[in-house]
């Protein structure tokens, strides 16, 4: 990790306290950010590269009203072929980060029909 800290400082002076993993149909929410540095996960030693389809597969590290953030954006799959190791390799970067709280998100299905598409839900 100590490879990608050394990659991730020397294009951003912004120091996450917070990270985000978006899930599928998320991806837009990175562009929300503001002062955003977009690294390709290809361009960070020791991360696998996201190959499931609307994965931007790039850390944008920004801020949100203030607060310096973290977002992964796209994530590594066990069914894209990775290992319960390289899957991780996010969150384990997060830490590196000195990151300490972090927002998991995903796409899911509902069978409640009072929520309609892109309805946010608490799991």
């Amino acid at each position: 990790m100590q490879a990608a800290l050394v990659a991730i400082r020397a294009r951003t002076s912004l120091t996450p306290r917070v990270g985000i993993v978006l899930g599928s149909g998320l991806g837009a929410f990175a562009h929300s950010l503001d002062n955003a540095t977009r690294i390709p996960y290809a361009e960070i030693p020791g991360l696998p590269t996201s190959t499931a389809i609307g994965h931007a597969g790039e850390l944008v590290i920004g801020q949100i009203d203030g607060v310096d953030v973290a977002v992964m954006s796209g994530r590594f799959h066990l069914y894209e072929g990775y290992t319960p190791q390289q899957t991780v390799a996010g969150i384990r970067l997060f830490r590196a980060m000195g990151i300490r709280r972090v927002i998991l998100t995903n796409a899911s299905g509902s069978i409640n029909p009072n929520l309609v598409r892109g309805s946010l839900v608490l799991m």
